[in-house]
């Protein structure tokens, strides 16, 4: 079964406080009234992902239908939010004023193409910032809407709608999907509450917990990362695959999730897989490994890192050489097994650093030991001042700061220095 290829995290532009969003909310047009519900949808998870909710939806709900958010991460919206419309089907249109027909297809017949090709068409949206307007039509024809944008990027005949995306893919799962699927939500009931469209771009990382998402939003094309599978309305997101797509790489890098072969590792190798592998390896607890990189020649670096993780599945000899072979990827790749454990685990340094209790252990909500703990380790070595109480075991927003400035003083900075602690800051704070 095909797994979805990893993508490098990249801070959104557009500024996600609570102040700007209610501002950009109030400038928002009010949605036009008294069209068709085949007309005009109403696309309600979407404002730059951080609507806020006017009508606030029960505590319940927002439970059960939210993604838990991590602090920082803009609100998720409620249910009843400000609407973003959407229009109908529609030909692609020419010049402004004049409509355009596209080139004529047999019923039910779709055009071959590639899921580099898809994310590319995608990222001429993202550069350009194309505005959100459901009444207007880009240079290339497309409606300046989610599933506009969509049709854009599977390169359709026409300008689609929520309501007929689907016709043109293949219902996948959640662990089939790879850069250029898309996740929908149409309202059937309610077409103007809630119906939105995203182009799945990749996972962060191996958790699966967020994902790459490209889409169109108020106040105009993003890229950005995004809860599987959205802000709100998440259990109704279902995933397709375009019915066109051929297999190939989402860009011009090997990123892959197929193994490529023994021949893309060991001396001498240098090549796209050996960076992708690289950084799965960091992201599985092998960053200790790195001075520089990853990058795509192999070092001994590689082989160290890999063998580590060979090593804390439980393999021995052949099976933990250091050189990754089908299965040592497959786990890599699809987040099975175990992490990397902190450096010297099981000899003298074991006695010194607590064992990693894991990334879940430190998230809105957690509440353990590991988060006390950690805390005192942070004031003890000069990382407290953001603790006005304890520390205590409930995780928060002290706890993250203090761990980040922890991490920016290791040099760490980006993705490293998010505040949440990973195999590497927790060893290098216990050690």
């Amino acid at each position: 079964m095909a797994t979805p290829a990893f993508e490098d995290v990249t801070p959104a532009g557009d500024c996600d406080c609570a102040g700007c969003v209610q501002g950009r909310l109030a400038a928002s047009p009010p949605a036009p009234t008294g069209i068709g519900a085949r007309h005009a949808l109403v696309v309600a998870a979407t404002a730059g992902t951080v609507i806020g909710g006017l009508q606030a939806a029960p505590a319940s709900a927002q439970r059960a239908d939210h993604h838990e958010v991590r602090p920082g991460d803009p609100a998720p919206p409620g249910e009843g939010t400000v609407s973003t419309p959407q229009g109908g089907t529609s030909p692609l249109h020419g010049a402004p004023g004049s409509a355009a027909s596209s080139v004529e297809l047999a019923p039910g017949a779709v055009r071959a193409t590639t899921r580099a090709a898809i994310i590319n068409r995608a990222k001429t949206w993202v550069a350009s910032r194309v505005p959100y307007d459901m009444n207007r039509y880009w240079k290339d024809g497309y409606r300046q809407d989610c599933s506009g944008f969509v049709s854009m990027a599977w390169d359709l005949p026409g300008n689609e709608w929520t309501g007929s995306l689907a016709r043109y893919g293949t219902k996948i799962s959640k662990a089939d999907l790879q850069p250029g699927d898309i996740l929908l939500f149409h309202n059937p009931d309610d077409p103007e509450k809630g119906s939105h469209v995203v182009i799945f771009g990749g996972w962060t990382d191996y958790t699966r917990s967020y994902y790459m998402a490209y889409e169109q939003t108020r106040p105009a094309t993003r890229r950005q990362a995004t809860p599987y599978k959205y802000w709100s309305y998440s259990s109704r997101y279902v995933a397709y695959r375009y019915k066109g797509v051929k297999a190939g790489s989402t860009s011009g890098s090997a990123s892959t999730t197929k193994f490529p072969g023994a021949q893309a590792f060991g001396p001498g190798a240098n090549n796209a897989y050996v960076t992708q592998l690289g950084r799965l390896l960091v992201e599985r607890g092998g960053k200790r490994f790195y001075t520089e990189g990853p990058g795509p020649r192999w070092g001994e670096a590689d082989r160290k890192a890999t063998q580590a993780f060979q090593k804390a599945q439980g393999w021995t000899g052949a099976d933990a050489d250091g050189i990754p072979g089908p299965t040592t990827w497959s786990y890599l790749v699809t987040g099975k097994g175990k992490d990397i454990p902190a450096d010297g685990a099981g000899g003298p340094e074991a006695d010194r650093v607590p064992a990693y209790p894991g990334a879940s252990a430190f998230r809105p909500g957690a509440s353990s030991d590991a988060v006390t703990r950690m805390g005192r380790q942070l004031v003890k070595k000069g990382f407290g001042k953001y603790y006005t109480q304890g520390p205590g075991p409930r995780w928060g927003e002290a706890d993250r700061r203090a761990v980040e400035a922890f991490q920016r003083a290791q040099g760490w900075s980006g993705r490293e220095a998010d505040g949440y602690p990973g195999p590497e800051t927790w060893r290098r704070l216990f050690s």
